[in-house]
């Protein structure tokens, strides 16, 4: 009986042109210089790139030195790059008028991309609750995707940790406060701005995140009006009552006019009656800090004339 013969896989043809020491250094990840035209905005970035005095300073010192830490990149099917961590370099690079920046080339899947997307951003020292809560969402749904499997152990017990408990013990933070966190991201875009600019707390700001869409836009004109934000016990309240199916704009407005303790009394204004005065498109929340600035405007105004008249 003949032996059967073993067949060996042809090599590729680019194995039968290159050295060993080539391939290697081939499949080494590289910093290249990347035209800023062909890097792409990760979709859904959770993380804003302001322009501020920050953002200038970053674009001064490109502007001298250059970008002295690469980008993450990961190239597109169709030509160019992705952005995975570096969009701030490169809004800065754009400042500078800089036409390249450097970056390191990395292939990636979509979940990859994400986690390592949100892991690099959340080294940053200042995080806003909306990047945070945005931040978690994507990883625990991109590692839910995964089906990822590990082997990190509770010690307590026993068992194989979940999403949740994985970034939990990851970023320092509860379980509990983790779900906290991604519940931010039922508000509506005003009132998150509101939580971002520390004008709602945290604790508040998630019991308004179980009310439904139109209930929050019905608070946020109650808050305009009222010219302030709930309690916690108020946004309890109306939490339990938009469960029951009971919560309405009256009721909204009736919880938010009552006097809190110790609150300092304020004079209330009619924003619906001020709305034609308004510059046109502005909405109700920002009424009362252009009212503001028109008075500091008026004073000036006044003293100016004190000033002319006593000469």
């Amino acid at each position: 009986m003949a032996k059967s013969e073993i067949k060996m896989p042809l090599p590729k043809l680019d194995d039968l042109f290159t050295t060993e020491q080539e391939r290697q250094e081939a499949d080494l990840e590289k910093v290249v210089d990347i035209s800023l035209v062909e890097i792409q905005d990760f979709p859904n970035h959770p993380f804003k790139v302001i322009v501020n005095e920050e953002m200038q300073d970053m674009a001064q010192s490109i502007s001298e030195h250059g970008v002295l830490l690469p980008a993450l990149v990961r190239p597109l099917p169709n030509g160019g790059y992705q952005m995975i961590s570096g969009h701030r370099r490169k809004k800065a690079s754009e400042i500078a008028n800089k036409e390249t920046m450097p970056c390191i080339v990395r292939s990636l899947t979509d979940d990859e991309a994400t986690i390592i997307m949100v892991d690099s951003n959340l080294q940053r020292e200042k995080i806003l609750p909306s990047e945070r809560a945005f931040a978690y969402k994507m990883k625990i749904e991109a590692m839910n995707r995964q089906g990822k499997r590990t082997d990190l152990t509770s010690s307590q017990v026993g068992k194989r940790l979940n999403a949740y408990e994985e970034l939990a013990q990851e970023v320092g933070e509860s379980r509990n406060q983790i779900h906290r966190f991604i519940r931010l991201t039922e508000l509506t875009k005003p009132l998150l701005d509101m939580v971002d600019n520390e004008d709602i707390a945290f604790n508040p700001a998630v019991e308004l995140s179980y009310l439904t869409k139109q209930e929050q836009e019905w608070l946020l004109n109650s808050i305009g009006c009222n010219v302030a934000t709930p309690s916690l016990s108020q946004a309890q309240e109306m939490k339990k009552l938009s469960q029951s199916g009971n919560l309405d704009e009256d009721k909204i407005e009736e919880i938010m006019s009552r006097e809190k303790p110790n609150q300092v009394e304020k004079l209330k204004l009619d924003f619906k009656a001020l709305a034609p005065k308004m510059p046109k498109g502005m909405p109700s929340t920002k009424y009362t800090e252009h009212i503001f600035k028109a008075l500091d405007f008026y004073n000036r105004y006044l003293e100016k004339q004190k000033q002319q008249g006593a000469r």
